[in-house]
């Protein structure tokens, strides 16, 4: 499924205007819905054996961005978020680190902290959501502020969520402008771009979100913030990865993925790494270009790896409740 950009379109000069960054996005080429789902259903139905499957595990632990966005977080609880991130099995230190830990920019300095204390840093990040999350519905001076807060706390990465208004109402050149003052803002942090894509409506708007967050210098594009019914799915995790494989075909780019929300078990987990190594392909199977958005499937994952370990399942009860 190629998602070619109109060829009359240097990437460089689509985003002068809003006309031009308009006839961009709808002139790229329309989703077929049935063949996505369709294909997305075929990958993930592929048998993994027991040595694949125990490399497949691994590398999707590796790739979690251990993630606690509640109201009621407290700097306890993500201390102790932080220590699991870098040793997922206490009883186990053949098991590999997580990502990252992704919080509220007010408990990045908490995050941080416990990952240092565990021997973490620098390799398991501190993401933090921002930008008003989950909605993004505030000025831009207060956008920029929430996204400064959290790179002075630390913050290795943003997690920063789009204007839906803005994008559904055709408001292009507004959302591109949002994300390029928030890259800036972000300093050396790596952006992720969610789109909240149950929001979105239609594929072609998935398609049409992905383009323009990388062209506006995301580093990740990203499906959901997980507050939302509908959030991560192979068929929109497919598209965005299309995207991103075309994106650097005709860019030299490399953009990462990260589905969020809804993936709980080891079988979803390996039906994504599927998606990923069929469709933009191996390059894309490492933490710094693949995350996983996910609060519980660390757990299912742990319980999985000691399953071929030892050849019981030791129960929910081995793992810690998050």
């Amino acid at each position: 499924m190629p998602t070619t950009a109109p060829a009359a379109y240097a990437l460089g000069d689509v985003t002068a205007s809003d006309s031009t960054l308009r006839r961009f996005l709808h002139g790229l080429p329309g989703v077929d819905a049935v063949g996505l789902e369709a294909r997305a259903a075929s990958l993930g139905t592929r048998s993994i054996k027991t040595t694949a499957k125990a490399y497949a595990i691994d590398l999707a632990i590796s790739m979690v961005d251990l993630t606690t966005l509640e109201g009621a977080d407290t700097p306890g609880k993500v201390r102790a978020l932080g220590a699991k991130a870098v040793h997922p099995d206490p009883t186990d230190r053949t098991a590999p680190s997580t990502a990252a830990v992704c919080v509220y920019p007010d408990m990045v300095a908490s995050a941080k902290q416990a990952i240092i204390a565990a021997g973490g840093a620098p390799d398991v990040k501190v993401a933090s959501v921002a930008t008003a999350f989950p909605a993004g519905r505030a000025a831009l001076d207060v956008k920029l502020a929430d996204v400064r807060d959290a790179v002075a706390a630390g913050a290795d990465e943003i997690d920063m969520v789009i204007d839906r208004g803005a994008f559904l109402a055709g408001k292009y050149l507004k959302v591109y402008d949002e994300i390029t003052a928030v890259k800036e803002a972000s300093g050396a942090a790596r952006l992720k771009v969610i789109f909240e894509t149950g929001e979105l409506s239609t594929y072609d708007n998935i398609r049409r979100a992905s383009w323009l967050g990388m062209l506006a210098g995301a580093d990740f594009i990203k499906t959901s913030t997980g507050k939302v019914a509908v959030n991560a799915t192979p068929a929109n995790t497919l598209l965005m990865l299309e995207a991103v494989r075309d994106f650097r075909a005709q860019s030299g780019v490399q953009v990462g993925v990260k589905p969020a929300g809804g993936i709980r078990t080891s079988k979803d987990a390996i039906k994504f790494l599927v998606l990923v190594n069929e469709t933009a392909g191996a390059d894309w199977l490492d933490n710094h270009w693949f995350r996983f958005g996910a609060s519980s499937l660390l757990n299912d994952l742990l319980m999985q790896r000691q399953k071929l370990a030892t050849g019981r399942y030791s129960g929910p009860d081995y793992v810690t409740v998050d």
